[in-house]
């Protein structure tokens, strides 16, 4: 069964730090492109960031430079490392998987909240 679980979400002050983790179960993660995304209130859901089975990664423009995506694979686990963290940055980030035949999985989110 696949599972992908996020985790490491919370409240944090503007300019703060918090480190998502995806954990991953029930496929070969080494081999899928994975990636965040995030839906703040009342707006779509926008991509963050992906890394590719090579390890190539690529960024949202506006979290480019505070935002760090990473993965390790003998541990099946994906990684956001956000720092600088502004209010906009407020939502609920997903976890999303994607096979090199284009199956995809999604976890159910971790909300992160920036505020004073």
């Amino acid at each position: 069964q696949v599972q992908l679980v996020e985790s490491g979400g919370g409240l944090v002050q503007p300019g703060g730090s918090l480190r998502l983790s995806c954990g991953a179960s029930g496929f070969t993660f080494s081999s899928y492109t994975m990636r965040w995304y995030r839906q703040a209130p009342g707006k779509e859901r926008e991509w963050v960031a992906v890394i590719y089975n090579t390890g190539g990664t690529n960024y949202l423009d506006s979290v480019r430079g505070r935002f760090t995506i990473s993965r390790d694979n003998a541990k099946n686990t994906m990684y956001l490392q956000m720092n600088s963290l502004k209010p906009e940055d407020t939502a609920v980030y997903f976890c999303h998987a994607l096979s090199p035949r284009t199956q995809t999985y999604w976890g159910k989110g971790t909300l992160v909240t920036v505020s004073s």
